[in-house]
């Protein structure tokens, strides 16, 4: 019993693994380089996540507007945020050919959450908690964007989507299996859901790393510093003092983050200096707003 259910429960891992095969690659040749998109993407229907997302948006908006949350397009932050987008965004494009269809917006939301998103489809919304709360500059919140486009870019939402699918039929499938040989069929459909769900937390983890790294290169092209990404998650640390275990989050710890993105230094940086038109050898030290953080070599 014992080996069956570690066969069902490596099963499952397996199935995240294999779906990293062949699929079409659309991102730059030079730059950071993140392999091929999953194709567990294509057990969504395509462009299927984007109308959920668009209606979601959609309504989204109306409701903020009703409470008086939904910041005016004059409003000094919206100006900031869709002149940030503007730049970002012709240096998405290349990372998926069906961002050239979508129909992109960005708005700001009145809340104290620390957080912003990028729906499928381009529907972008920051909540003006990570912008009060992390004295955000101009490079980190390309930085926040940047990440955000990418999960969108890179199908994360279609992507998980798919492998929760195929997760569940297959521990449906092992209950089912189970139950032939004389097992209690829903003791194994419980520890496959257990094994199930902790690989849904590494995918997600898996996601946002790449995530991480793909904004940095969108926004060292667009003329940001990718080193405001160091910046960023050591005043995301200053305020995030408590968190789940590693391996029961949906996000690397912050100090993963920090030296990934470190890592990638020499893919970005060039870019960046290229895009200010500066020698990759002369560029300052990055240098955020608040008092405490490091400078960022």
């Amino acid at each position: 019993m014992r080996q069956h259910m570690r066969w069902i429960v490596g099963l499952i891992w397996v199935c995240g693994g294999a779906a990293q095969v062949l699929a079409q690659a659309h991102a730059p040749q030079d730059g950071v380089h993140v392999g091929q998109m999953s194709m567990m993407r294509k057990l969504i229907p395509s462009g299927a996540l984007e109308g959920q997302a668009a209606q979601q948006y959609v309504q989204t908006l109306r409701d903020a507007q009703q409470k008086h949350a939904l910041a005016p397009d004059n409003h000094p932050q919206v100006i900031r945020l869709r002149a940030i987008a503007k730049k970002l965004i012709p240096f998405a494009l290349p990372w998926n050919d069906r961002a050239r269809e979508w129909q992109w917006q960005v708005n700001l939301l009145s809340s104290s959450q620390i957080n912003a998103y990028c729906m499928p489809g381009g529907k972008i919304a920051f909540y003006t908690g990570i912008l009060d709360s992390l004295k955000l500059t101009d490079d980190e919140v390309a930085i926040v964007m940047g990440h955000e486009i990418a999960h969108a870019l890179r199908e994360h939402g279609a992507e998980r989507a798919g492998k929760s699918l195929a997760a569940n039929l297959l521990v449906k499938g092992a209950a089912l299996f189970a139950e032939y040989k004389g097992y209690d069929g829903r003791t194994v459909a419980g520890l496959g859901g257990v094994g199930a769900n902790l690989a849904m937390l590494n995918f997600s983890r898996e996601d946002e790393t790449e995530a991480d790294i793909v904004g940095l290169d969108i926004a060292a092209r667009a003329g940001f510093d990718p080193r405001a990404g160091v910046a960023l998650w050591q005043k995301m640390g200053m305020i995030n003092k408590k968190s789940p275990p590693k391996w029961l989050s949906t996000h690397p710890a912050g100090a993963d983050r920090i030296a990934e993105i470190r890592k990638h230094f020499p893919e970005v940086l060039p870019l960046y200096a290229k895009a200010k038109g500066w020698e990759n050898g002369v560029l300052e030290p990055y240098r955020s707003n608040v008092k405490g953080l490091e400078v960022v070599q």
